[in-house]
């Protein structure tokens, strides 16, 4: 190996390999802190660009999922109010029977079935949420998953208007008007309610399962490998260690040169 004075291309050499070695430590040294193999662009371009558009789905699927939850709000709600009002038919029903027996009191029948039906109206024109009316002929349009869900209870519940009109009238009448009508709209809305809850249940299911399997493709882009970044950390460290020592040697090497001048 030539001396010179003016360069000494082994420091240089030795030099070049300690930055390397200290870059490659730093940076997982970084990972261990920060938890992340891909902090930056400049870690992985490919793979933030893919880690990215995986998150912005997730956090797309997760509102839906959350979207799917005041659906199914809506449904429940929805369902006990019907159920009260087909409880009420039924007792409506009931007092019908009863006015066919000449002992009991016509008048108080007719009375039952007027406060029965009055509260039967309440209730299918207060039943809301948020200012949103459940059980009107409009749909409900909830964003879960690839498509939308519409929700339209008002629909199946139908106009009854006139057999309330007729009940609400609390005289004879009411005891004769039939709610045959009514009471199978009352139950057509309420199996409508429990065949658009299995549809919600059902894109719940895929909605959780496709978070997991994004969550899980993004962590494994951008989440360090604790073990092979503390493995690299170490390994960076003996070796800066050993090129610092190297790195002495060799520059002390050109003071070989002043022992032919003694």
């Amino acid at each position: 190996m030539a001396f010179s004075v003016n360069s000494n291309l082994g420091a240089e050499q030795v030099y070049a390999a300690l930055a390397k070695s200290q870059t490659a430590t730093q940076k997982a040294q970084l990972s261990l802190a920060s938890g992340k193999k891909v902090s930056s662009a400049a870690d992985n371009t490919s793979g933030w660009n893919v880690g990215k558009k995986l998150e912005a789905a997730s956090s797309t699927m997760k509102s839906q999922l959350a979207n799917i939850g005041s659906a199914k709000n809506f449904l429940s709600t929805a369902e006990s109010a019907l159920q009260q009002v087909y409880d009420k038919l039924n007792d409506i029903q009931s007092k019908q029977a009863d006015s066919s027996d000449p002992l009991k009191d016509a008048t108080s029948l007719q009375s039952d079935v007027k406060t029965l039906s009055d509260e039967i109206s309440s209730i299918l024109s207060n039943t809301k949420i948020n200012g949103v009316d459940l059980l009107a002929s409009a749909a409900a349009t909830f964003g879960a998953g690839s498509s939308n869900v519409s929700i339209n209870i008002g629909a199946k519940v139908g106009d009854n208007s006139a057999a309330l009109t007729a009940l609400s009238a609390g005289n004879a009448g009411s005891l004769t008007q039939s709610i045959t009508t009514f009471q199978s709209n009352i139950r057509t809305a309420i199996t409508y309610i429990g065949n658009q809850d299995q549809v919600l249940d059902s894109r719940s299911e895929f909605l959780t399962s496709a978070i997991a399997n994004n969550d899980a493709a993004v962590s494994q882009i951008f989440d360090t490998d604790t073990l092979d970044s503390q493995i690299t950390a170490s390994k960076g460290q003996i070796g800066s260690q050993l090129a610092t020592s190297m790195m002495s040697q060799m520059n002390a090497a050109p003071q070989q040169l002043l022992q032919l001048f003694r």
